[in-house]
């Protein structure tokens, strides 16, 4: 819901109608509404291209999402929580080899 609420200011504040965000952004008018209105949430990469097209910047958290931050976060939320746990499992091995070799 936060995520309508956030796309249906940005369109406001640029003065744009959901029909001229939707043809800017190459989306369909009544998505739009859909999405403002909470009734199906717009992935992260979506919503940041809307607000992009509505002429302002997302930032997430303190960094803005580029495509290189989108692409790890959709393989970290490929992976279940027993594979990243694996993996964070091996980064921490390796990096306390890594200590006692420079111990």
């Amino acid at each position: 819901m936060a995520s309508g609420l956030l796309l249906r200011e940005a369109r406001r504040r640029a003065g744009l109608t959901q029909a001229e965000l939707g043809e800017r952004a190459g989306k369909a008018a009544s998505a739009i509404g859909r999405w403002e209105r909470g009734e199906v949430d717009a992935s992260l990469e979506t919503l940041i291209e809307l607000v992009r097209a509505a002429g302002f910047d997302l930032t997430v958290g303190v960094t803005v999402a580029d495509d290189h931050d989108l692409a790890l976060i959709r393989r970290c939320l490929a992976r279940t929580p027993a594979q990243r746990l694996a993996d964070l499992t091996t980064a921490v091995r390796a990096f306390d080899r890594m200590v006692a070799i420079r111990g």
